[in-house]
């Protein structure tokens, strides 16, 4: 108690020094002083409206009824500063949230004067308040606050609607989905055209009330739906129309015009759609025609979705789409092709063109035409050019010329002049044409490189010029066309290292020197050893019923020194994991894959390995068995129910026949298992699952099996609502709570029977002892010739008992 005395002593001293930023901190340290003392048993509940305020009644019991100073604290429980301090002289004190709405009652109310108002009320306001009086020179009481429970009612309101309009389409299913909060917790109802809405086979209420859920949609499911949310404190409605609806459809889409240049096309796209804000969007080969600089300035996008451009020009040619959508659906699409038709003509003239002396060159006459090009007249030196009757010439499909040995001969200027079915826009220029020798080879590549892995290949060549020609440019390149490791590659000139070789290295290279005169290469081939197999290649099948037999050619081996053994991996596409089998006798390239399923389609791949490990997997090869299998499961789905969820497909259209069960794969991170235990009837389409995890997706997918092979539906995503789950939980926690009830009822009962038994065993005795007192008194005559009999006790009758005790 001295203890407690000099705490306070010394609280009471720092409050007369204390600023009101270091007061909130002390009071948490006296509130740990002084403890809580009463409890939520004796609290005070309060009940207060959304908006409006409350007085929270709180007395203030001074010691020996003498006034003394103190602090006044109000304690809202889960938050860790006081939602109100007053102390007299000082700044009163508002916590986080209850600035400007709590305050403390005049002194001349009628209420505590610790008593609180608070107003503007909050649903997060709802809650534990406690009343805390601490006297600082004063032992507290053991008693120095008040407990007080806040409830906060609110009326509904709506956190989730459907949207008003709502198009749908016969046989649709929709889910209307209204979510409101308010205290107490509202109840939602259902209304159609102002009447409850009906339960029926395709049309449920779900999900206590806030969902409508009308599967199959039928002409009289069409409607104004209204759901209401209500409680004790007011009600709100909201209420969406569903309307048959269609997506846009094309009515009347463009087709294919022809037109002269200079003319002007115009493309119909008319559509009808409910609703009808349909929204039409032109674009030519992929980018829309108002992005087009060259069609900006002559292209008009009709009110009816009609695209003109006037004039048209010849680079207008092109495919053209029309894309129209209502937001309903998914867009429909029609295409039509412009063909703008122009007289041929030479698009480019260049002033010199150079062949290569000795070598095949082309002398080239650019030409664009529509119609296509029929034929191309050539002058030289101002004469009429005969290739058809001049050896080494020939004149190309585009219209070019072509050199197959050019000499001096050769040189001179030379014009082309192009025609098609509307004729020629002219001849080109004069284009000088001089016959020049080409770059040659002063160093060649090797015609093979052979290194090992990890090793540096250095691969040469260099070229010179003719002279009156330009030095000629020299560039390395993969045939196959893979770009170059520039971080591991170096050209010096004409020389090309290769650092840290790797296995992707091997290959042919080409060295392609280049001047204004002629292009000439040299290939070489770079092989790198002590690698794993390259992947093998030009795969062939041969399918039976059961068994495929497949051939292949080996990739490189890796060197000389290693042979290589296969290893086939298969499996049915998108279906489960591969399979593999390995190549016997080792080496061999040909295999026989036996107990397949006929009618069935496989994936293969080979693949190498030699002592350093698998080398590259070949490309996929689809081949399929013979035979007939059973047709494909459709329409696979997934519909919730009250007690689980249903899965439900149709049967194959084609060979259904040969279906003998179904079986069910799931599958949710890893592998497919199977989902029912036993087989399902061919008769059966449906099949009933209770226990799918909460939060959890889902894939599924149906195989329909017949004697010797199966074939599977599609795969179909589900996503499992997590109040699932919550459903599982709360069924626990009620089945605890019963299971306990149940457990009390039989203590109380056992206890019963217990206290029952006892008070028999001391009725018992009581009686014995009594028989023994009235053997006494007869003078230890039996009691049946008692001249004086003693009276019998009486006692409750109870059932299987009868009155008194024999004994």
């Amino acid at each position: 108690m001295g203890m407690c005395t000099q705490h306070y002593q010394a609280l009471y001293k720092a409050f007369c020094t204390l600023t009101i930023s270091s007061l909130v901190s002390l009071l948490l340290i006296v509130s740990n002083i002084a403890g809580v003392v009463g409890g939520f048993q004796d609290a005070v509940h309060i009940t207060a409206i959304l908006g409006e305020s409350v007085v929270f009644n709180c007395q203030v019991e001074f010691p020996g009824d003498q006034q003394v100073p103190y602090v006044l604290t109000w304690e809202k429980k889960g938050l860790e500063i006081p939602v109100y301090i007053w102390y007299d002289g000082y700044p009163t004190h508002s916590g986080e949230g209850f600035e400007d709405r709590v305050s403390r009652v005049s002194p001349d109310s009628p209420y505590g004067l610790a008593s609180l108002n608070l107003t503007n009320i909050r649903e997060s306001d709802q809650g534990w308040y406690e009343c805390k009086v601490v006297f600082l020179n004063r032992i507290p009481y053991n008693k120095n606050g008040t407990w007080f429970h806040l409830d906060v009612h609110a009326p509904p309101r709506f956190i989730v609607i459907p949207e008003d309009l709502i198009y749908v389409n016969l046989g649709d299913a929709i889910i209307l989905t209204c979510q409101a909060e308010g205290t107490p917790t509202p109840e939602i109802l259902w209304y159609k055209d102002a009447n409850p809405v009906e339960i029926s086979a395709t049309i449920g209420i779900f999900n206590d009330g806030t969902e409508l859920r009308i599967a199959n949609i039928r002409h009289e499911d069409i409607g104004d739906y209204t759901c209401l949310a209500r409680n004790g404190e007011g009600q709100t409605s909201h209420t969406a129309r569903v309307i048959i609806a269609g997506s846009a459809v094309i009515m009347l889409p463009p087709t294919n015009q022809t037109r002269s240049e200079g003319e002007k096309v115009q493309f119909t796209c008319e559509a009808k759609a409910q609703p009808g804000n349909v929204t039409v969007r032109w674009t030519r080969e992929n980018t829309p025609v108002k992005e087009i600089p060259a069609l900006e300035t002559r292209v008009i996008i009709r009110r009816d979705g009609a695209l003109v451009i006037n004039p048209v020009s010849a680079d207008d040619s092109g495919q053209y789409q029309c894309e129209v959508t209502n937001g309903i659906g998914e867009p429909q699409s029609a295409f039509a092709y412009l063909s703008v038709e122009y007289p041929a003509k030479v698009t480019f003239t260049p002033t010199i063109q150079y062949l290569p002396f000795r070598l095949a060159g082309v002398v080239q006459c650019y030409i664009k035409a529509n119609p296509p090009l029929q034929y191309v007249t050539w002058t030289k030196d101002k004469r009429l050019l005969e290739p058809y009757q001049t050896k080494d010439i020939v004149i190309m499909n585009n219209g070019s010329l072509l050199f197959t040995r050019v000499n001096q001969n050769h040189q001179g200027r030379y014009t082309c002049t192009p025609y098609n079915a509307q004729g020629t826009q002219g001849s080109s220029g004069q284009m000088e044409v001089l016959v020049r020798k080409p770059p040659v080879f002063t160093a060649e590549p090797e015609p093979l490189y052979q290194r090992k892995l990890g090793e540096t290949v250095e691969m040469h060549c260099d070229a010179q010029e003719a002279e009156g020609t330009q030095k000629p440019n020299i560039q390395w390149q993969r045939q196959d066309g893979q770009p170059l490791q520039r971080n591991r590659v170096r050209i010096t000139g004409g020389n090309i290292t290769i650092e840290s070789l790797r296995r992707s290295d091997f290959g042919y290279y080409q060295c392609v020197v280049s001047n204004e005169v002629a292009t000439i290469v040299q290939s070489t081939q770079l092989v790198i050893e002590g690698t794993q197999p390259h992947a093998p290649y030009n795969i062939t099948g041969n399918a039976t019923e059961f068994s495929v037999t497949l051939q292949w050619l080996p990739g490189y081996s890796g060197g000389p020194d290693y042979k290589q053994d296969y290893t086939i991996w298969y499996k049915e596409p998108g279906v489960g994991d591969w399979s593999t089998i390995p190549v016997t006798p080792p080496g061999s390239t040909q295999v026989t894959i036996n107990r397949l399923s006929p009618g069935t389609t496989y994936d293969f791949q080979v693949v190498g390995k030699n002592s350093l490990g698998d080398g590259m997997l070949s490309k996929i090869v689809t081949i399929r068995t013979l035979g007939a299998k059973p047709g494909m499961p459709r329409n696979l789905t997934v519909t919730e129910i009250s007690n689980g969820f249903v899965i439900s497909w149709q049967a194959p259209l084609e060979r259904a026949n040969l279906v003998q069960y179904y079986v069910i794969k799931y599958r949710t991170d890893g592998a497919w298992k199977d989902l029912n235990k036993g087989t399902i009837r061919a008769e059966e389409t449906s099949y009933l699952v209770k226990n799918l995890v909460g939060g959890r997706t889902y894939h599924f997918r149906v195989l329909a099996h017949s004697v010797k092979s199966y074939e599977s539906s599609e795969e179909v995503k589900f996503p499992v609502p997590a109040r699932v789950k919550h459903k599982a939980i709360t069924a626990g926690v009620v089945g605890g709570i019963l299971f306990f009830i149940v457990a009390i009822i039989l203590s109380v009962c056992a206890v019963k029977i217990c206290n029952k038994r006892k008070r028999r065993k001391q009725e018992k005795a009581y009686n014995m002892v009594a028989c023994r007192i009235t053997d006494a008194r007869n003078g230890g005559q039996p009691p049946g010739i008692s001249q004086v009999p003693l009276k019998k006790p009486q006692y409750r009758r109870t059932k299987g008992e009868e009155y008194g005790s024999h004994c």
